[in-house]
């Protein structure tokens, strides 16, 4: 952290602080590229002559494509794929260049591609998330980002891998469609028209639940009724899944249901680490490691991230707590801007945030406080660099 001679020169040109921005959009209101000008703004106010840097982030849920693409200078590809349903949707994932992609099942596989009346994990598939990987592969991308937040499914992860070549067969030979009804129904697994570019591909599951494939805590009794199970297809769908994990095991060696994440998405967590030999992280640590977060901090003399509300969840897997465990790892001060926060915010303290900073400076109703988010967010910026240049004319 700079002194305060260092802080004194910095006003007089002879050094040039760098300033890192990197922000949770505050939903609804401001987003993250729209902070970093803000920041950036109130930055150059205080010192002319600092180095402002900002990068789009989010922590693997909805957005997280359009912000990884934006940070990295990729572009957006749209494909036609079926749909949780079958029906075919125009799906969007994101090459980021040097043979990279960033993709969200959602865009094929999620809920909200579903009408309510349409929600039945029994018939849902996840075949349309495999196709964007087959036309990932088809565009030469070797390293691919799966984020599998948000699905309609409860598939085992079986359509996905159909969609790259895996055969699930019944008792009879005969291929199944690998819905969740088929679950019950697979007898063996032929894995020899797999689609051999797999294996030269690096793959990384974006998983923020621990949940395992089966039991109370496992996809379908967890999961299942947010996607349309009654407590009677539920035991039906828990049935096929103990079922089709068991023929995991078979042709798997060392394959746990019971492993942490492996319920994600309805089982394509398992399918993902089975068959693609997938790594899992957190979603916020792979958004980080795709924009080169830590690169970025290089040499940066404070880094200022933020979102629109700090609780207990805040400090686990989210986008502040994640930045500011990096700031601390590289020795740089992290400063959290929130729209609002609660006393459990102070877990972030111990995270490596430094200060914590409230947006909102009255009390009133919450819609008058979005209302004027982006002129409260502007003034916290205003104390946070006003209160840093105070600091180096102290003596």
């Amino acid at each position: 952290m700079l002194s305060a001679d260092e802080l004194a020169v910095e006003g007089r040109g002879e050094h040039r602080m760098r300033f890192v921005f990197a922000c949770d959009s505050f939903k609804g209101t401001i987003s993250s590229s729209r902070s970093a000008q803000l920041l950036a703004e109130e930055a150059c106010h205080f010192f002319p002559q600092a180095q402002t840097s900002g990068v789009e982030v989010a922590d693997g849920g909805e957005g997280t494509v359009d912000a990884v693409v934006a940070a990295t200078g990729g572009e957006l590809r749209t494909v036609r794929v079926w749909g949780p349903r079958g029906k075919v949707v125009d799906a969007r994932y994101g090459l980021l260049g040097g043979g990279r992609a960033l993709i969200e099942m959602a865009a094929a596989s999620g809920l909200p591609l579903l009408a309510a009346e349409e929600r039945d994990p029994r018939a849902t598939s996840t075949f349309g998330t495999g196709q964007l990987i087959c036309d990932a592969l088809d565009q030469g991308v070797r390293d691919i980002s799966l984020a599998i937040g948000g699905s309609a499914t409860n598939d085992g992860g079986m359509g996905c891998m159909r969609a790259l070549g895996v055969r699930f067969l019944d008792v009879g030979g005969h291929e199944l469609a690998g819905t969740g009804d088929d679950l019950a129904r697979v007898a063996t697994i032929d894995l020899s028209g797999m689609d051999p570019r797999v294996a030269d591909t690096s793959f990384h599951v974006m998983c923020d639940v621990d949940n395992p494939l089966v039991g109370e805590r496992g996809a379908t009794y967890v999961f299942g009724p947010q996607k349309g199970a009654t407590p009677q297809v539920a035991e039906a769908l828990e049935a096929g899944m103990r079922s089709y994990a068991q023929v995991l095991a078979q042709a798997f060696t060392g394959f746990d249901p019971e492993a942490p994440g492996m319920g994600a998405a309805g089982g394509l967590g398992a399918a993902a680490r089975t068959f693609l030999d997938a790594e899992v992280l957190p979603g916020v640590e792979q958004v980080l490691n795709l924009v080169g977060f830590d690169q970025l901090l290089e040499g940066a003399s404070l880094c200022v991230t933020g979102e629109g509300h700090a609780d207990s969840q805040s400090a686990h897997g989210k986008v502040v707590s994640g930045i500011a465990a990096r700031c601390r790892r590289a020795g740089v001060p992290c400063v959290a801007v929130v729209g609002g926060m609660n006393a459990d915010a102070r877990e972030l303290l111990g995270c490596g945030v430094d200060v914590l900073v409230p947006t909102v400076t009255d009390a009133g109703p919450i819609e008058e406080a979005l209302a004027h988010a982006e002129e409260n967010f502007t003034m916290a910026a205003e104390r946070i660099f006003a209160l840093l240049s105070l600091g180096g004319s102290i003596r």
